[in-house]
């Protein structure tokens, strides 16, 4: 059995151009990727984050050197492994990307975003410092946003497809369960893997996840509440029409 997230039931009113551009700007990176062939992997040492560079406890090869080591936990979130690792982080920032943006302004989410991911790949590169195996991905930026999702609108719908051997169910559970139950896998993951052979990187996830929380009460737009109540597309839906029968007794009078 598997799940797979699909949407939420949570509409925003402003076009989300920052997480269009970002999803887009990871697309791109991937295609380039693709087209270096047997150099992309070069390419992955080069831009990646790799704990022991990071804190100068080894040197990359100068061939490879591209950018400080600094400047990797940036680069680091453009790059993917492979085509689920993309379509799966891709997938999690359209779906819940959106209504962050939203809280928190185009400009501030933008900095937001890169912030969780810096502090990712730093819980990650703490977590192991001597490894030399490069991280690469969005998903601790990522974590970031389902974090700051679950502190501004936990009792959002989210629609997951629940697939068991040909059996396929789409069902409506809060966000605050999805994203918690996330959160703790991670996080059980992370204290159970050794962070120094490779795999997924748990610890950026779980780092990325706590930046987000802590970050979006002080990023968050003025008069944007935390905790607060979704809002349905089927209540949206059904809300002009009790506004016009509302009215109408006022309207009435007030023909010509």
């Amino acid at each position: 059995m598997f799940t797979i997230p699909l949407y939420d039931d949570n509409p925003t009113r402003r076009t989300p151009v920052v997480t269009y551009g970002l999803m887009i700007a990871c697309a791109i990176v991937f295609f380039w990727q693709l087209s270096l062939g047997p150099e992309a992997n070069a390419v992955v040492y080069a831009l990646g984050v790799i704990p022991a560079v990071l804190f100068r406890e080894a040197r990359l090869d100068p061939d490879l050197y591209l950018v400080p080591g600094w400047m990797s936990v940036f680069t680091s979130m453009f790059l993917h492994g492979g085509w689920l690792h993309l379509l799966g982080n891709m997938l999690y920032l359209w779906i819940f990307g959106n209504n962050v943006e939203e809280a928190l302004g185009r400009a501030r989410f933008l900095v937001f975003y890169l912030a969780c991911g810096a502090v990712a790949a730093l819980a990650h590169s703490l977590a192991a410092p001597d490894s030399v195996i490069p991280m690469i991905g969005a998903s601790g930026a990522i974590g970031g946003v389902l974090g700051a999702y679950l502190m501004l609108h936990p009792r959002a719908n989210v629609y997951i497809m629940i697939v068991v051997f040909v059996f396929v169910r789409i069902i409506s559970v809060p966000a605050a369960l999805v994203l918690g139950l996330w959160f703790v896998m991670q996080f059980i993951s992370g204290a159970t893997t050794p962070t120094a052979e490779g795999g997924v990187a748990f610890w950026a996830h779980v780092g990325g996840f706590v930046a987000g929380a802590i970050l979006v009460p002080l990023m968050k737009r003025p008069g944007v509440r935390l905790f607060g109540r979704a809002h349905s597309r089927a209540f949206e839906m059904q809300r002009p029409s009790a506004v016009r029968r509302r009215r109408a007794p006022s309207a009435g009078a007030r023909h010509l």
